[in-house]
């Protein structure tokens, strides 16, 4: 596992997307496991924050669409 520090302004789904290329339910979900206090920073992240990232498959798994139809 890889740590990375947060940007000024940093969200915690930019800082994902950033660093793993994925924001997506599962590599949330796990990000929040590895780091669970976070949240005590609030929505938008200050500066020099640790975070732990996620070992994640470079793609997510396939979803399948919905259609109105459905």
């Amino acid at each position: 596992m890889r740590k990375v520090r947060s940007v000024a302004g940093d969200s915690v789904n930019l800082l994902l997307y950033r660093e793993t290329g994925r924001s997506d339910d599962s590599a949330e979900e796990a990000l929040w496991q590895l780091n669970p206090t976070l949240a005590e920073h609030g929505p938008v992240l200050p500066a020099d924050v640790w975070v732990v990232l996620p070992e994640l498959d470079s793609k997510p798994a396939a979803i399948k669409p919905v259609s109105a139809w459905d």
